[in-house]
């Protein structure tokens, strides 16, 4: 697996990750990025069913990958230095990758009968030399650890939660609702797609955590939260949400990337 590091401004960021097929599945339709040339970090929960989750999931990685490569390209040649500082850009960006890949998604499952209902969740996080940008859309979630306080940065796009908003359920009741894991907005789902976008001030120390419901629907919170701020081996943290969450039942695919806010 292996973890990598990026410098920041006057800090660095250091990503790890993995995907996990979990206990009761006969395969995994979750699918991550990590980053290899730039900041980006991935999640991807694909539903569907017979192969096509999986299908749907890498599309919208490979898709979101693909286009703020290009538009990397681009910037090289003709924006100037420090082009980080135009947050407006990268907000332009984060939400254009992810509308580009609803919209293959959506035509595929149009075309082709096989793929027919297809969809994913996708939560992405790019860094700027001195802020961060999410762009989301489903149930798959962001998660910031900071000073021990974790706070979910994400609001879920699933009928649950929009039960809870108009105070139809409590979260508690929702904990055990048939109607859980019922997502009202993913890719795929229509030609067109609102996308969930969010910016950041990362601060040393800071923890953020990118995960599909296979994590969240296992693990509690506080657990966690408990396991990042105790773990110094970022992979080794990883790896223990991925097997709390199998011994909790691991009752679906468990895909969770881990990005630490580190002094340089």
């Amino acid at each position: 697996m292996g973890t990598t590091v990026f410098p920041l401004d006057g800090m660095r960021v250091r990503f790890a990750g993995a995907t996990n097929i979990g206990r009761r599945r006969d395969h995994n339709e979750d699918s991550i990025f990590l980053p290899e040339n730039d900041r980006l970090a991935i999640v991807a929960d694909g539903m569907g069913g017979h192969a096509s989750g999986e299908v749907a999931s890498r599309m919208a990685v490979e898709m979101v990958v693909g286009h703020f490569t290009e538009t990397s390209k681009q910037q090289t040649l003709t924006w100037p230095y420090k082009v980080d500082r135009d947050l407006r850009t990268h907000l332009n960006r984060m939400t254009t990758s992810i509308m580009l890949a609803n919209l293959e998604i959506w035509e595929r499952s149009q075309r082709e009968s096989r793929y027919k209902g297809m969809g994913t969740t996708c939560v992405a996080i790019y860094f700027l030399d001195d802020s961060a940008v999410i762009g989301h859309v489903g149930d798959s979630r962001c998660y910031r650890l900071r000073g021990g306080e974790m706070i979910q940065l994400t609001e879920d796009h699933s009928l649950i939660n929009d039960y809870i908003k108009m105070k139809r359920v409590t979260p508690e009741e929702a904990e055990n609702s048939p109607h859980k894991n019922v997502i009202v907005r993913a890719l795929g789902m229509k030609e067109s797609l609102q996308v969930d976008i969010l910016t950041e001030v990362p601060r040393v120390g800071d923890c953020y955590i990118l995960c599909s419901d296979g994590l969240t629907g296992m693990v509690r919170n506080e657990m966690i939260a408990q396991i990042v701020a105790s773990e110094r081996d970022l992979e080794r943290a990883v790896e223990r949400l991925i097997t709390a969450a199998n011994d909790e039942g691991g009752v679906d695919n468990i895909s969770v990337v881990l990005a630490r806010i580190e002094p340089t």
